[in-house]
């Protein structure tokens, strides 16, 4: 049993302009950290196109024709005043939600134990039907929903430790006592959601806010006390992890001061629920991340300790 790292080429062809955070040289960072000796005995495998039926499962399918409208042949569309299309991007928000679903296939059927999958555009954003926050399609979302419909997992887990809020995954699962959202992520900042109150209508929903300048204790803190009891008593088929590496002390688009070890410690917390749940079962997916050696480092820190298990 391994780890399995899932990406594709066509996500590097989604491209929202010059200066913007949200860039492929993110995945080109990445994909330098990954020819290290430590990643040799990683498997490796290209994300499919998602099946449009699994991203309705989700997203309505109107709101997906829109966006296959939305790309142009050539230049710019702007989605919001933060999101763009690319003529790329169609291809490279499909590759990012069927490398998800190809990743929840792996661990499912137990042909590896673990899934880490680097693609972009990111997804936590993405709401039932609003493309926001450099997120279009909501892949780990989209993941959970593939795991519950496919192989029956009663009961999926999802723990985002981005930056930012994943307003997209809270608003999808609001009402869906099977799925568990817990964050932790800096208040206040965009988007703005994510304290403590926003529980759902199943008391499923856990938030764990942290302030500006707060380091990896307090982070650590909040996993420990607010989080992991929760997700363990949840006792989950499936973990996924919105694994988002902004909030680490050099990123530009947040104030925490986590460092890689932050992201290991949380990583192996999380497989020792997985392993007394869910047989080990975790997928994992790109969120943020945008200092490219931070990304870089924080990311192989994440895939080492999924090596691990």
């Amino acid at each position: 049993m391994t780890t399995l790292l899932i990406s594709h080429p066509a996500c590097l062809a989604h491209d929202m302009g010059e200066g913007h955070p949200e860039r492929p040289d993110r995945l080109r960072a990445i994909d330098r950290a990954f020819e290290s000796e430590t990643f040799q005995t990683l498997a490796r495998d290209s994300a499919p196109r998602a099946e449009i039926s699994a991203i309705a499962r989700v997203h309505p399918l109107d709101y997906i024709e829109a966006i296959r409208a939305a790309t142009p042949k050539q230049g710019l569309t702007a989605i919001d005043q933060d999101t763009s299309m690319s003529p790329g991007t169609f291809e490279a928000a499909l590759r990012s939600a069927g490398g998800a679903t190809f990743a929840v296939d792996e661990v499912m059927t137990r042909k590896v134990r673990s899934a880490f999958v680097a693609t972009r555009p990111p997804g936590h954003h993405a709401e039932l039907a609003t493309p926001m926050g450099f997120c279009f399609f909501n892949n780990a979302a989209v993941a959970a929903r593939h795991g519950r419909a496919i192989y029956g997992a009663e009961r999926v887990a999802i723990v985002d430790f981005d930056v930012h809020h994943g307003n997209g995954t809270q608003h999808i699962f609001w009402d869906d006592p099977n799925v568990m959202y817990a964050s932790t992520h800096e208040m206040p900042h965009y988007p703005g959601t994510g304290s403590v109150s926003e529980r759902g209508e199943h008391d499923q929903i856990v938030n764990a806010p942290l302030r500006a300048g707060d380091a990896g204790d307090t982070f650590r803190e909040a996993m420990e006390v607010a989080i992991l009891p929760r997700v363990d008593d949840f006792a989950p088929d499936l973990i996924i992890i919105s694994a988002g590496f902004d909030a680490h002390r050099r990123d530009p688009l947040g104030n925490l001061n986590l460092v890689e070890a932050d992201f290991a410690w949380a990583t192996r917390k999380l497989m020792e629920i997985a392993e007394r749940r869910c047989a080990g079962r975790i997928v994992s997916v790109l969120e943020g991340g945008y200092h490219l050696d931070s990304l870089a480092r924080s990311v192989a820190a994440h895939v080492t300790a999924l090596m691990e298990g």
